[in-house]
């Protein structure tokens, strides 16, 4: 049986909030590190991607001294994830008496049981301030020597009453590791007023599929456009015939997809296979450049997320995953600069080049597109 995940069914949207756009390790790592140096109360951090490196040892300090000011911390970090973590660095940790856990120990005996993995990414303090998107801890996202290599990534800082959902979304989680709700202290909430509104949604698996039913049903109604970037583009029927309609109906529909640097070509290969079909009714689709574009971010008119869903088959099916919807047109502006910055630093695919590929490049889409079948069968037929 796969490892049963309580969540709240649904949360409400708020309004007097605040949502600021961090593009890139350069400008989310450092905010990051300043709220956990400023906690007072508590910090809780839910991650999936944990590598020991530079980055790691940067956050590892910067909570040793939190805890050495007397914060709680709580950090949960899947297994299968955090792999990479050193048992040094796992043993710091716990000497200052942070408490550390791991999401659903992976166990290759349990094949079915261990595909379901953590894969939200929260950094919460004192109950006033929170981030989420797409990053881990990894010097991928900011190399300490090459940052022209960095992986293209964004998170989002989240202040005002919708934090004590986001605090409610880890705490459920803890619970479901631990048997034990984290002991919180209460804390003040801030708003903001005017604000902007935003609503916390969740994906668990098959069991619960708010983000992916809040994408669609935006995709459904946008007058204007449709932007997309994920960084593994194997979406569903349904996302796909969203898109496909939207386009037809003459809404600006464009996708950003991974170009010739990803950390796993194959999926990117599997992408390609819809190509044709998109791009043969409207939607316009760019690869990006310069570097691997991690990001996620659905924008549809002035209603935007961000988070850690990839909105791909594999993340519906097994993973954990969290977004921030933001509904405020001035933040939307920042968005779509974002995204008209990068679909510049993109080569666009035309249609017409596209049906004249290579023999070569269409082996390759045909092998992944079957890979991809295979894991699914694969991993259906453990679920049964």
């Amino acid at each position: 049986m796969p490892l049963p995940v309580k969540q709240a069914n649904h949360f409400h949207w708020h309004t007097g909030c605040r949502f600021t756009l961090l593009v890139d390790g350069e400008q989310y790592f450092p905010a990051m590190l300043a709220a956990i140096d400023r906690a007072k109360q508590f910090i809780l951090l839910e991650l999936y991607l944990v590598e020991s490196g530079h980055m790691t040892r940067r956050f590892i300090k910067a909570l040793i001294r939190a805890r050495q000011r007397g914060v709680s911390v709580y950090m949960l970090l899947d297994d299968y994830g955090a792999r990479f973590l050193e048992l040094l660095d796992r043993e710091i940790l716990l000497a200052q008496d942070i408490k550390l856990v791991f999401f659903n120990p992976f166990d290759y005996r349990r094949f079915y049981r261990s595909l379901r993995r953590d894969h939200r990414k929260l950094l919460l303090v004192d109950g006033l301030t929170a981030f989420t998107g797409g990053t881990g801890l990894s010097d991928a996202f900011a190399p300490p020597f090459e940052p022209q290599r960095a992986w293209h990534e964004v998170m989002v800082q989240i202040e005002g009453p919708v934090v004590a959902d986001w605090e409610q979304v880890f705490s459920r989680t803890w619970k479901t590791v631990t048997g034990q709700l984290p002991e919180l202290p209460a804390c003040s909430k801030q708003q903001y007023s005017p604000g902007q509104s935003g609503r916390v949604a969740l994906s668990a698996g098959l069991t619960l599929q708010e983000i992916k039913r809040a994408f669609i049903k935006q995709v459904r109604t946008a007058r204007q456009r449709v932007w997309l970037t994920t960084p593994y583009f194997i979406p569903s029927r349904k996302i796909r015939r969203a898109l496909v309609r939207r386009a037809r109906a003459g809404v600006d529909v464009r996708l950003l997809l991974p170009g010739p640097l990803s950390d796993h070509p194959w999926v990117s290969h599997a992408a390609r296979g819809f190509y044709h079909r998109l791009l043969r009714h409207g939607i316009r689709i760019f690869e990006y450049q310069p570097r691997f574009t991690h990001a996620k971010i659905g924008l549809c008119d002035n209603w935007c997320t961000i988070g850690s869903s990839n909105l791909d088959r594999w993340n519906q099916h097994w993973n954990l995953d969290a977004n921030q919807e933001i509904d405020a047109g001035d933040f939307a502006s920042q968005v779509a600069e974002l995204f008209e910055t990068d679909f510049a630093q993109s080569l666009e695919i035309d249609l017409d080049d596209w049906q004249t590929r290579s023999g070569r490049q269409r082996l390759q889409e045909w092998l992944a597109a079957r890979l991809v079948m295979l894991i699914e069968f694969v991993a259906r037929r453990y679920r049964k």
